[in-house]
């Protein structure tokens, strides 16, 4: 085994605007280089680079704690000596040593096959990752470039946390229509707020893309760890599940940035154990944002109660949800599309279910344009826990900014938005809510009668079409048809008249 490298001095802070021109110089160095064409390309390939020089670091400090430690990563394929040791690489042997050894050797580890084994854990991040860059001279200066940031720094790592989220975001506008990972930090802050993870409670997100829920919730819960031992606990209570490669190397990225050493986190699509078995191993917390609009195959739904199968991903994922928390008397915050408040058939049952063994209190109606331009499907968020159901069911309204009609780039959601919501929730125990220009409650006897939909508007609003009933649109919709067909008729009778 390589022995851990001497720990480099102490350096002074890096400055935030030192941080920030490291990081645009390096993409000045990937904009140069014949193989990467656009963001889509040159984040990604900055992501892994950054998670091997972070990584690198974390491997060191926990070399000099534990001298029995076993490094993930090994001998010349550590960052240390392959990017800044005696015998670091340039040009074309560089290029090949990526191509050829090191990104095979990582994915050719093996670990125990336990969920959080690290070596697994590289294996799966790098299973898909290819370097992408032509040049071997580029790829040196980028290396160098990523070296001159000190990830043993608390400073630097806590700034590198806010730069690294700011690429997330810049990801998210160059993916399109992969935007469906991503989630606005103010929402997924006012979320896990509301459900409010303790210290010893296991958190998970069964699509947790780049990882926001379960970095906020971690955050949430070592604000309330006052001993060693607590922080410790918090440490291993975060688990995550992720389908796709690329929001799973970014989200263990964003895992070490933001010191979640331990996060149990696996890349296969949760949804492939059957309920049974997700009963079984279940947590204390979910918070999530499953994709909207996917369809699983047959193999998938199978894993499902007979009356209660589909293809359509969010209902198979509120099922899973529900699964996990039962045995535990779980709660969870998931955000969801208007179609499974309103849908009657299948989605009819679940929520029939749903609302037999949870206590779904409160349903928060999101304005339009929450997730534009990814999807302009309107979103919800169900906030559940397990036991009795109430005799009613809160809404509430979360209006857009005065004078706004939609979120933008350069004027997105905002933590203060949350506030008037934050003060009329009640704190943990929901106390004291009354009724307001954006708050109403339902009797669930009245939502049971409708054959649970929960696609209800704002009774305080005089018109809401974001929010009204499909089938209520439709019925207005065909009865102005109705109007204005006659109106037709009377006109062409008339002009019949005329002409005679």
């Amino acid at each position: 085994m390589t022995p851990p490298r001497a720990k480099k001095a102490a350096q002074p802070p890096t400055t935030r605007a030192r941080l920030q021109g490291v990081i645009k110089e390096s993409r000045n160095i990937m904009r140069k280089d014949a193989g990467l064409n656009g963001e889509l390309d040159r984040l990604p390939q900055l992501a892994w680079l950054l998670f091997l020089r972070a990584f690198d670091e974390v491997e060191q400090e926990r070399a000099l704690l534990d001298g029995a430690y076993r490094p993930a990563i090994e001998g010349r394929y550590r960052w240390s000596q392959w990017a800044e040791g005696q015998n670091h690489l340039t040009g074309e042997p560089l290029r090949d040593f990526v191509n050829d050894q090191l990104l095979p050797h990582l994915k050719e580890l093996r670990g125990s096959g336990r969920a959080g084994d690290q070596r697994d854990t590289l294996a799966a991040i790098f299973k898909n990752v290819e370097n992408r860059m032509m040049s071997g001279h580029l790829l040196k200066d980028l290396v160098d470039q990523l070296s001159r940031v000190d990830f043993a720094n608390a400073d630097d790592l806590h700034t590198m946390a806010h730069l690294y989220e700011s690429m997330l975001k810049e990801m998210r506008d160059a993916a399109g229509d992969s935007g469906e990972f991503y989630t606005p930090r103010p929402l997924v802050r006012f979320i896990t707020d509301r459900v409010d993870p303790q210290v010893g409670e296991v958190v998970m997100d069964p699509a947790m893309g780049t990882g926001g829920f379960l970095v906020e919730a971690f955050e949430h819960m070592l604000a309330q760890a006052a001993t060693a031992k607590q922080r410790e606990k918090v440490k291993g209570s975060i688990r995550g599940v992720e389908k796709k490669s690329m929001p799973f190397l970014l989200a263990e990225m964003n895992f070490l940035l933001h010191g979640v050493d331990d996060a149990k986190a696996v890349q296969t699509n949760a949804l492939t154990s059957t309920v049974a078995d997700m009963r079984r191993d279940g947590v204390d917390v979910i918070l999530t944002n499953p994709p909207f609009g996917g369809e699983e195959e047959k193999g998938v739904q199978d894993n499902f109660p007979s009356g209660m199968r589909t293809a359509e991903t969010v209902w198979l994922f509120l099922q899973a949800v529900m699964a996990r928390l039962e045995k535990r008397n779980g709660r969870c915050g998931i955000v969801v599309p208007n179609s499974v408040l309103f849908d009657q058939g299948i989605g009819g049952r679940i929520k029939a279910d749903l609302l037999s063994k949870f206590n779904l209190h409160t349903v928060l109606r999101l304005p339009n344009g929450v997730f534009a331009p990814y999807t302009l499907i309107p979103s919800n968020v169900l906030f559940f826990e397990k036991g009795k159901q109430a005799d009613h069911i809160w809404f509430y309204e979360h209006p857009l900014p005065e004078g706004r009609k939609n979120y933008t780039k350069t004027k997105p959601m905002t933590h203060e938005e949350f506030g008037p919501c934050e003060a009329w929730w009640g704190g943990s125990s929901r106390e004291g809510r009354v009724e307001t220009d954006q708050a109403w409650k339902v009797a669930v006897a009245d939502v049971v009668e409708s054959g649970y939909n929960l696609d209800l508007r704002n009774p305080h609003r005089p018109d809401d079409l974001t929010h009204r009933p499909p089938a209520e649109l439709v019925a207005e919709l065909v009865d102005t048809e109705h109007e204005l067909l006659a109106l037709l008729e009377e006109l062409q009778r008339e002009i019949k008249d005329f002409s005679a």
